[in-house]
C-alpha cells in the first residue's frame, strides 16, 4: 500500500514535469523547456514527497546531463558551492549548542524577557530573528535560534509554527541594512559597477523599515492563529552554565564579534574582507579541538543534516542550468515588451517573476542574473533603475513557499518538524501578501525618495 502510494506520487510528479514542458516548448528552445520541466518535476516530487528530500536534491547529477542541459562536472561543482560550508559550519555550532543543552538556558532567559504565551514567544522569536538577521547572516541566525525555539515545546504543532517563525523572521527582517542578507550587497555591487549613486546606510533603512515592520506583524498573527488554546511550559532551572555550554558560549561569541567585524558597511567600511564561509566553519572545526573539545565525529556526525546540504546544491545547480541556458536572458527580453505598461503594473509583474522564480533558484544567483537585466529594461524604458532594481533585490529574499527559495526555509526544514506542503500552503500566503506590500509601498513611498 505504501509502495503504492509512493508510485502515485512519483507519476503525478512526472505528469506535471511533462505539463510544464509542454507549456513552455511553443515559447523557449527545447534545452529551456526541458530545463523546466524537469525542476516543476522535482519541486513536485519535494511538495508531495514522493521521493526523500535529500534524493531529489541529487536528481540534476543524473538528469542535467541525461537532458544535455549540463556536462555532469558543471552540476556536481555546485555540490561543493562555498556557501555549502557556510551552512556546515553553522550546523556543527547548532548541534553543540543542542548537545551541551546551551539552548535549554538561553530560552529559559528569553522567557524571562518576552511575554510567556504562545503568541508573545511567536512574535519574539520572528523579531528577534528579523532584527538579528539585519546585522548578522540569516543563515546564521536562523541556525543559532532554531535549536532555541525547538526546545520550548514538545507539541509537533507549536515546533513547526516557532520554525516557520524564525525562517521568515529572518528573511524579512535581512532586508533592513544593505549588509543583511547576500542580495542586498550584489545591488549595491551592481549599482556601484553601473555608476549608480548609492543608496546611504541610513537611508535605505528609512526606507524599507515599514516593509518589515508590516511583514513583521502579518507573519505572526498568521502563525499565531490556532494557537489559542495551547501553552508553552519551560522549566525554569537553567540558572547557572556548566563548563561546556560556557565554551560553547565563548565560540558564539567570537563568531558574531568576527561576523559583525567582517561586515562591509559601504561606503565608510570595507570589512576585514574574510570568507563568511571560512568563519563558519572555523567555528564549527573549533568546537572538535582543544580546549573546546564539545563534538566528536563519531558521535554527532548523524546529526548533520546532509540532505539539506544536498539541497543547497541543487538549488545552486538550477541556477547554473538558468544561466548557461539563456533562459534568465530570455525571460528578461519577454519583460521588455511588458515595459510600457502603466509603472505600478511593470513593478506588480516585476516583484511577481522575482519572487516566485526564487522558489525554484537560488536567490544569490538570481539576483545577480536578473540585476543587470533590469537595468538595461529600465534604460531602454525609462523607468527608474534604482526603484526597479531595489524592488527585485526585497522580493529575491521575500520567497517563503519552498525550502530551496532561501537559507533560512532550507534549514527550518532540516529541523524535521515542517513539511514541505506546510511551508509551501503558507509561503503562498506569504509571498502574495509580501508582493501586496512591496509594490505598494515602492509606488506609495519609494518612488518619492529614489
Amino acid at each position: 500500500m505504501i509502495l503504492t502510494s509512493q508510485v502515485k506520487k512519483i507519476f503525478i510528479a512526472l505528469i506535471f514535469g511533462l505539463i510544464a514542458f509542454g507549456i513552455m516548448i511553443p515559447f523557449f528552445l527545447p534545452s529551456q523547456a526541458l530545463m523546466m520541466g524537469i525542476i516543476v518535476l522535482m519541486v513536485a516530487l519535494w511538495t508531495n514527497e514522493g521521493l526523500s528530500l535529500a534524493v531529489v536534491s541529487l536528481l540534476p547529477i543524473i538528469l542535467f546531463p541525461a537532458a544535455g542541459i549540463l556536462t555532469t562536472k558543471e552540476v556536481t561543482v555546485n555540490y561543493g558551492n562555498p556557501i555549502i560550508y557556510l551552512f556546515m559550519g553553522g550546523f556543527l555550532v547548532a548541534i553543540a549548542v543542542e548537545k551541551t543543552g546551551l539552548h535549554k538556558f538561553i530560552a529559559t532567559k528569553m522567557l524571562g524577557i518576552f511575554p510567556s504565551s504562545v503568541r508573545g514567544i511567536i512574535f519574539a522569536l520572528i523579531i528577534t530573528s528579523g532584527l538579528l538577521s539585519s546585522v548578522l547572516s540569516n543563515t546564521t541566525t536562523t541556525l543559532l535560534l532554531l535549536p532555541i525555539a525547538l526546545f520550548l515545546t514538545e507539541d509537533i504543532r507549536l515546533k513547526m509554527r516557532l520554525a516557520l517563525g524564525i525562517a521568515y523572521g529572518a528573511s524579512i527582517g535581512g532586508i533592513l541594512t544593505p549588509i543583511g542578507t547576500p542580495p542586498n550587497l550584489i545591488l549595491m555591487g551592481i549599482m556601484e559597477d553601473m555608476g549608480m549613486e548609492a543608496i546611504p546606510f541610513m537611508q535605505w533603512i528609512y526606507m524599507v523599515a515599514p516593509l518589515v515592520l508590516v511583514m513583521f506583524g502579518v507573519v505572526g498573527f498568521m502563525l499565531s492563529l490556532g494557537v489559542k488554546n495551547l501553552h508553552i511550559e519551560v522549566e525554569h532551572n537553567y540558572s547557572h552554565l556548566t563548563d561546556e555550554q560556557k565554551r560553547v558560549l565563548y565560540v558564539i561569541f567570537g563568531l558574531i564579534a568576527l561576523l559583525l567585524l567582517n561586515a562591509p558597511i559601504k561606503p565608510y567600511y570595507d570589512g576585514l574582507g574574510l570568507s563568511e564561509a571560512g568563519i563558519l566553519l572555523s567555528a564549527g572545526l573549533l568546537l572538535f579541538a582543544p580546549p573546546f573539545s564539545i563534538l566528536e565525529w563519531k558521535e554527532d556526525k548523524n546529526s548533520i543534516p546532509f540532505g539539506i546540504i544536498f539541497l543547497f546544491g541543487a538549488g545552486f545547480a538550477i541556477a547554473t542550468a538558468f544561466s548557461k541556458t539563456g533562459m534568465a536572458s530570455e525571460v528578461a527580453s519577454y519583460l521588455i515588451h511588458f515595459s510600457t505598461l502603466p509603472i505600478i503594473i511593470f513593478i506588480l509583474l516585476i516583484a511577481t517573476i522575482i519572487t516566485f522564480t526564487t522558489e525554484i533558484t537560488s536567490n544569490t544567483a538570481l539576483i545577480s542574473i536578473m540585476l543587470p537585466v533590469l537595468y538595461e529594461v529600465s534604460k531602454q524604458t525609462g523607468v527608474n533603475p534604482t526603484l526597479i532594481m531595489m524592488v527585485a533585490t526585497v522580493c529575491a529574499s521575500y520567497a517563503f513557499m519552498l525550502p530551496i527559495a532561501t537559507p533560512p526555509n532550507a534549514i527550518a526544514m532540516s529541523s524535521g518538524v515542517i513539511s514541505i506542503k506546510t511551508m509551501a500552503t503558507y509561503g503562498l500566503l506569504f509571498n502574495i501578501i509580501g508582493i501586496i506590500f512591496i509594490v505598494a509601498i515602492a509606488n506609495i513611498f519609494w518612488i518619492n525618495i529614489l
